[in-house]
């Protein structure tokens, strides 16, 4: 299903951003290419959502379907690197972006991988207009890049169900994270664009809960996504925040 995104005045719509990710839209699945670096965030990523949310509704998290019959909403779907692993454990889910590439290359993919996803070209703050919930709402490494911080928080609180949960990630706004995300990351190993990212645009941890507790959303856990260079994998550090950190909240 594609919807009308409305860019402007109450929007969390930022048109550059939005054609810059479209224009690479069909490297999503190239675990070599553009996104190899989520390729390798996202067992990290998918393990911590679906170990709390299993926890949360008391399900085995090692269950075949520990997602089974939980609404999931994965805002900023991208290709849909994260609404497939969540559709796989049970989840029916629902994955928005702002560009319609993006929803094109991950409607495909899903279709090729025999998975019911429901993807459309939408935002945050037009779902949560119409009165949209969700069990489960992600906000994967998207807050960064939105236009208004503060409309977007407070529309993911409006999106989970009372009882529900939020997850999101994004980076910190330290010297660290502009020496090892932006110097390291874009412009020494090349592992995306320049101007991926801009630093004035990251967020500390203490401005996200913030914002999300203006929308009902209590943070519950905040853990450092740490990449170690010798092994080439990511992992959890609840100590170290300084650059990636992924946290979750629950509705009240």
């Amino acid at each position: 299903m594609i919807d009308t995104v409305s860019v402007g005045r109450g929007s969390t719509v930022d048109s550059a951003e939005v054609e810059r990710f479209a224009r690479i839209a069909g490297e999503w699945w190239d675990a070599r290419g553009k996104f190899a670096p989520l390729h390798r965030l996202n067992p990290t990523r998918i393990g911590f959502i679906r170990d709390r949310a299993a926890a949360h509704w008391q399900r085995d998290p090692l269950a075949a379907e520990p997602l089974r019959d939980l609404s999931l909403l994965d805002i900023g779907c991208g290709g849909g690197l994260l609404s497939e692993p969540m559709a796989r454990p049970g989840a029916a889910v629902t994955g928005i972006d702002a560009a319609g590439r993006n929803i094109a290359v991950a409607a495909l993919h899903a279709e090729g991988q025999g998975l019911s996803i429901d993807y459309r070209q939408n935002t945050a703050e037009t779902l949560a207009r119409a009165g949209a919930q969700y069990d489960i709402v992600l906000a994967l490494e998207i807050v960064e890049h939105v236009a208004d911080v503060d409309l977007f928080l407070k529309s993911i609180g409006r999106l989970a169900k009372p009882g529900g949960l939020v997850f999101l990630s994004t980076l910190n706004r330290t010297a660290k994270a502009w020496a090892l995300a932006i110097a390291g990351g874009e412009y020494i190993l090349r592992w995306l664009p320049r101007g991926t990212h801009d630093w004035k645009k990251f967020l500390k941890p203490s401005e996200v809960v913030a914002g999300l507790r203006a929308g009902g959303i209590e943070t519950q856990e905040i853990a450092g996504v740490v990449y170690s260079p010798l092994s080439r994998q990511w992992s959890l550090n609840a100590r170290d925040l300084d650059v990636n950190y992924m946290l979750f909240g629950t509705k009240g």
